[in-house]
């Protein structure tokens, strides 16, 4: 009986390999043409918006027009995108503030219950987001007991307000998307070799020095994950600015949002839209670069 070499086993996985590689591919592929597909027509859609007028009635009409483009110049609208770029990256900030003790609590001591941990945060995430900002409205109200709770210990007199205010858009923006910095940092947590950590200790001691100086290096590419997943969103969120802010705390996605209904304003609403979304390339751009970079060094 004939048997086999080294190098024809060899042969064989890397076939086997190969063989689910293209089957995952095409899996892969109907979803991938159906995202892109939608994704450049929308696209094109909405640049060659940019790019039109209105008639008298306030209806679209496609043309060549770069008075929109120019538009974007105006002081308003930098003010406003300025605020929505500083509204989402406080609460990036606070989102991996308040989201990285949780899921280290969950991975490194969750121990048998931490599916169900992991559970009790997401689930609550599948009611709508506009009745969970509603409810959420209620929370931080002048007559809610974060205010009388905050008033009882004399954190807070009488004047105090949480709503109609950047702090009511940050705290709706925080409670939205916080689920979406939670799950990469887990993610990243429970992969990361548990040894680091002893030898960390061993090499820097505390346990403070060993989490700034292992634990976070090791899970940065999480952080990054979860503060893009977080980002993308809150920047074009309006539901938060709507319901907690006042009229002083409007994002760019309200604005969008009123040139495409109330203001009957399409070219332009379309034209704040690649504004927006160019802000957004921009993030993504720099992340896929961290990324890149990092899995060079991991390769090393």
């Amino acid at each position: 009986m004939a048997q086999r070499t080294p190098s024809g086993a060899l042969r064989d996985r890397r076939g086997r390999s190969a063989s689910g590689t293209r089957l995952w591919t095409w899996l892969m592929l109907p979803g991938t043409l159906w995202m892109t597909g939608f994704l450049i027509a929308s696209l094109i859609l909405v640049a060659t918006l940019a790019l039109g007028t209105t008639d008298p009635l306030g209806n679209p009409r496609f043309g060549f027009n770069f008075a929109n483009i120019a538009a974007m110049a105006d002081p308003a609208y930098r003010i406003v995108l300025l605020r929505s770029l500083g509204f989402a990256l406080i609460a990036c900030a606070v989102c991996l503030v308040v989201a990285y003790p949780v899921a280290y609590t969950i991975a490194l001591h969750g121990g048998r219950f931490k599916n169900l941990l992991i559970a009790a945060i997401v689930v609550p995430f599948f009611a709508n987001y506009l009745v969970r900002m509603y409810g959420w409205s209620v929370v931080l109200s002048d007559g809610g007991p974060v205010l009388r709770a905050l008033r009882a210990v004399g954190l807070a007199d009488a004047h105090t307000k949480i709503l109609q205010s950047g702090t009511g858009v940050v705290a709706g923006l925080v409670y939205g998307f916080i689920v979406f910095m939670i799950i990469p940092l887990y993610a990243a947590l429970e992969r990361m070799d548990l040894s680091l950590i002893e030898a960390g200790r061993d090499l820097y001691g505390g346990p403070l020095r060993t989490f700034f100086f292992v634990t976070l290096p090791a899970t940065r590419q999480g952080a990054a994950a979860g503060a893009v997943l977080v980002f993308l969103p809150a920047m074009g969120d309006f539901v938060s600015a709507q319901l907690m802010g006042g009229p002083d705390q409007i994002m760019i996605g309200n604005l969008i949002q009123d040139k495409f209904f109330q203001g009957q304003n399409w070219p332009l609403g379309s034209a704040l839209t690649m504004l927006m979304m160019a802000v957004l390339f921009i993030g993504m751009l720099g992340y896929l670069r961290r990324t890149r970079k990092d899995e060079a060094e991991a390769a090393r």
